[in-house]
């Protein structure tokens, strides 16, 4: 492979992959700690919310109760951090595999197309990743039918 497919590969696919599992480890990293963080705090208050006899009170603690099944729902379906780790590891994983490149070890030293094989390597990251995703989402249905 000459330089500059190689150029473009890193810039057009490579970069691109690093930057988007990059932006979805963030994303899932701050709606997991949103939804953990308001469901630990509404769990604290509703205790002490009990001790206040009042009609009015009693709503607001109903309403906080809901509040916490939903945020405990929503980590359990959409696997926020399960998706965060996952998404980082591949990021992380795939931003050292051009340091082994550029250092030639891990593999690099003793092959003729370096190139070649940062690509080979980069893409079966980038599929065990999706692979890992369908098997993340798959035992999220699963459960959904146990559960029916």
């Amino acid at each position: 492979m000459n330089k500059e497919d190689f150029a473009e590969y890193q810039k057009g696919r490579y970069q691109v992959e690093i930057n988007w599992y990059d932006k979805k480890a963030i994303q899932n990293h701050n709606k997991y700690k949103l939804l953990q963080w308001t469901a630990i705090v509404l769990s604290v208050v509703t205790p002490i919310l009990i001790i206040v006899e009042t009609d009015h009170i009693r709503w607001i603690v109903v309403a906080i109760a809901a509040l916490v099944a939903i945020s405990i729902a929503a980590l359990k379906t959409f696997k926020y951090q399960e998706n965060w780790i996952n998404y980082r590891t591949t990021c992380e994983t795939l931003r050292k595999e051009i340091h082994f490149y550029n250092a030639c070890i891990q593999g690099y030293e003793a092959v003729e197309d370096k190139e070649a094989l940062f690509i080979q390597r980069v893409e079966s990251l980038i599929s065990r990743e999706n692979t890992l995703w369908i098997i993340t989402q798959e035992k999220k249905e699963n459960t959904k039918c146990k559960e029916s």
